[in-house]
Order: C-alpha cells, then structure tokens, then sequence
C-alpha cells in the first residue's frame, strides 16, 4: 500500500511542479553560455547597489531637505543627509494659493491640453503613414523624416510664433513642440505591425478609416500608446524654454519656471519673501519642495508605464 502511494506521488509530483509559478526564477541560458560564477553574480550585485545608490542618494537629500526646519538646516550648515524632525511648513507656504499653485495648475493644464493635441496629431499622421497605398504616402514621409535632420533654428520660429500673434499665450508653450517625428515613426512601425487581414475584413464589413483606428488599431496598440503619452506629457511638465521666450508676464509662468527662479534667486514669490525674511522658513527648504513638487507627476506615473516600454518601444522601432 506504501509502496503505491509513493509510486502515485511520484507520478503528480511533476505536474504539481509544473504548475507552480517560477517569475523568480532567471529565463533559461542559450547552451553557449556559461553559468554566471559567484564572483560574478556579486560584482554585478554591488554595480547594481552603488548605481540605485547614486539616483537615490541626491533624491533623498532632497526630500529630507524639504521637510527640515530652519534650525535643522542652519544646523548643517545646507544640504541635510540625517533628519531632525519633519516639518511640512515649506509645502504648506507653497500650495496656500500663492505664485506657486498657481504656476502649477497652469503646468497640469498645459500637459493635460498639450498631451491630448499631441497623441491626437500623431496617431492620425502615424496611422495615416502605416498605410503604404495612402495618398502622398513617401512624399510625406520623407519630409517628416527631413526635419529630424534639419530645422529652420530659433530666430525664424521665434518670428513664427510672434507673427502668428501667440506671444504671451499658453498655445506658445504647445504649439512649437507639439509633434515629434520620432514619436510618429514608433507610432507608425507599431500600426504596421498590425495584422492587415483583421484591417482588411473591417473594411470589407463596411468599417470605414476612423472606424478602424478607434475600434481595432488603438486598442491593439495600447502597449505603445500608453509610452508615448508618457513622453509628451513629461515633455510639456519638464518644459521651461518656450515660456521663457514666448512669455512676459510674471502670472502665467509655468511650475518649471517659477523653480528656476527660486532656485537660482532671481525672484521669490511675496508671501514666501516675507516668510523667509522673517525666518519662518529656509530658502533651501523652499527650493527642495519646488523640486519635489516638480518631480512628483513623474515619479508617481512612470511605474505604471514602465511595463509597457518594452513592447511598445521595441515592437515599435524594430517594426518602423
């Protein structure tokens, strides 16, 4: 009876292990491959360790620096590494109404409005190119590609906007940099990959151009249309230079600008001079917050797109 059992168990065992999940487990080595030796597997182990530690290390300063008082940072005569104590004051003096939350509400609406124009643009030409009957398909495509080589500089776009009357706009800081023809070309190299039988039987079916790109293309491209939504909008949040030529007025600078001003000391909003003057906050502290607040959006929505770069960028440029 034993004996039979152990025989049955034998017999599943297998099964059973092959049911059970292995992600963390390495993916099995071509046979020309030798196995990693431990001196290897350490050396990269502490490669990996000091490069995580190089981007945390100035983040950490950073946030520790922003949530320290006065006391804690004269302390340490600047930058803190060890914190004492954690204050939210900077924060507060920043998102009370100010210059500041103003200045990032109007970075949340130019990315949100850019972002949209952008992906809208660009999956209509990219979808357009991807079909290669389509009327001036290689005129077309050959002028995009032209102007990732060639530009007329800063000067004859500077007259363009200025002549077009977007000085002192908020279309300035989306217009000149709405498109980008690399964006396009993954966009395209994504959208021919799509299979031109399923494109096909649509068609037939009576299903017409913009049926076809809402219905199957766009939702079999969710991959590479979740990255590229991820470029432009930390495109439009990390832009400074078109508001710092295209705009005049101190009220609709954008997030990025206003930290560059405090950063380098140029200008302080009024109610955080009086705050500072009076010692009631650290100008350090303020610069550390504006920082954060400007790298939070990306930090908080990379992750969540970070599994799709590998088939979205990848599939996309090989195909394209």
């Amino acid at each position: 009876m034993t004996s039979v059992m152990w025989e049955q168990r034998q017999d599943t065992e297998p099964a059973r292990q092959e049911k059970t999940p292995r992600w963390w487990q390495a993916p099995p080595r071509p046979s020309w491959e030798e196995e990693p030796s431990k001196a290897g597997l350490a050396g990269k182990g502490i490669a990996l360790s000091f490069a995580c530690l190089a981007v945390l290390f100035p983040l950490w300063i950073v946030i520790v620096t922003s949530l320290s008082s006065r006391q804690t940072i004269d302390e340490a005569g600047g930058l803190v590494i060890v914190p004492k104590g954690i204050t939210f004051i900077a924060y507060e003096e920043l998102l009370s109404g100010g210059q500041v939350t103003r200045a990032a509400v109007i970075s949340i609406l130019v990315t949100l409005v850019g972002t949209l124009f952008s992906m809208a643009v660009s999956v209509l030409c990219a979808y357009g190119l991807s079909r290669t009957g389509s009327f001036g398909h290689s005129w077309i495509l050959m002028t995009l590609l032209a102007t990732m080589f060639f530009s007329a500089g800063l000067i004859p776009t500077y007259l363009l906007v200025q002549s077009l009357g977007l000085m002192d706009t908020y279309l300035a800081l989306i217009l000149p940099s709405a498109v980008s023809i690399f964006n396009i070309l993954v966009l395209r190299g994504f959208f021919m990959g799509i299979s031109p039988e399923l494109i096909d039987s649509a068609r037939i079916d009576g299903a017409g151009d913009f049926r076809i790109l809402w219905q199957i293309v766009m939702p079999l491209s969710r991959a590479v249309l979740a990255v590229i939504t991820l470029f432009y909008a930390v495109g439009y949040w990390s832009a400074w230079f078109n508001a710092s030529i295209y705009l005049n007025e101190q009220e609709m600078m954008p997030l990025q600008n206003v930290m560059i001003q405090l950063v380098q000391k140029q200008e302080a909003p009024v109610g955080l001079s009086q705050a500072i003057r009076t010692g009631q906050l650290s100008g350090l502290a303020i610069q550390m917050a504006v920082m954060v607040l400007a790298l939070l959006p990306v930090a908080v929505l990379s992750p969540f797109v970070q599994k799709h770069f590998r088939k979205g960028m990848l599939t996309g440029a090989i195909k394209g």
